[in-house]
């Protein structure tokens, strides 16, 4: 069994990061094609605000912030490959990368109008201290958006060893929350499970007033017929915003 590493020491496997480079370049790779149009949607305008964005990985949705207008524009990541690809991608603009675990960084006190986060929070262990840190950093009113791995898939990583594109999708010890390791892009990592109940309480108890909550229902006109059908089966992330 593989000794399975924590979000950061995961992504610095040289020959894992080289995967996620590799998937991320595909035209149908579900992140783009499905995740972040909804993302998108979900943070609508951005036009002056200064954001932080918690595991901003190389950095791509800084350069989506930026060119709507954004103020301010902060990657914070864990990952030093991940955030010196994000230096890279931003290089020229305005935006900043901080080379920092998301637990330990000191969050600035009302600092920010937006705090966003892509699939990475699932890596995280405590939580509830994350998200009081992202309200006080929060201007009054300001928004937190976020993505995770949707927890019908992280209930348990059964199906992925029968077929290495899966057609079928078990579902099993959905409310035994907790640490899963997950064998993915040829290394372990460790995630964490929870409910979508979870994850909901869990910003109501850091003092947020949830605005939204979406699963990935796929568009037809971003994919394939035949793609679009297999994502219609499952969601593959829950996305929540909420208000400080």
């Amino acid at each position: 069994m593989r000794m399975a590493h924590r979000g950061p020491k995961f992504y610095d496997n040289p020959s894992v990061f080289e995967e996620y480079r590799r998937r991320r370049a595909r035209p149908d790779n579900p992140n783009d094609t499905i995740e972040r149009p909804i993302f998108l949607e979900m943070v609508g305008n951005v036009a002056h605000s200064r954001i932080l964005d918690l595991g901003c990985g190389t950095a791509e949705l800084g350069l989506d912030f930026i060119g709507m207008g954004c103020a301010q524009y902060t990657g914070l990541e864990g990952s030093l490959k991940m955030a010196e690809a994000g230096r890279e991608t931003l290089r020229g603009t305005i935006g900043k990368i901080v080379h920092a675990p998301i637990e330990e960084w000191d969050y600035p006190a009302g600092a920010y109008d937006l705090i966003s986060s892509r699939l990475v929070l699932h890596y995280i262990e405590d939580l509830q201290s994350c998200f009081a840190k992202v309200h006080r950093a929060l201007i009054a009113g300001g928004r937190f958006i976020f993505s995770v791995e949707h927890p019908l898939l992280t209930s348990s990583n059964a199906s992925a060893a029968l077929s290495p594109r899966r057609t079928n999708w078990i579902v099993d010890h959905y409310f035994d929350t907790g640490e899963r390791s997950d064998d993915w892009m040829g290394a372990s990592v460790l995630k964490y499970h929870r409910t979508i109940e979870d994850y909901f309480a869990l910003v109501r108890r850091a003092g947020f007033r949830v605005t939204d909550l979406r699963e990935s229902r796929p568009s037809l006109n971003r994919l394939t017929s035949e793609e679009y059908a297999r994502r219609m089966r499952i969601p593959l992330f829950l996305f929540i915003a909420a208000e400080a």
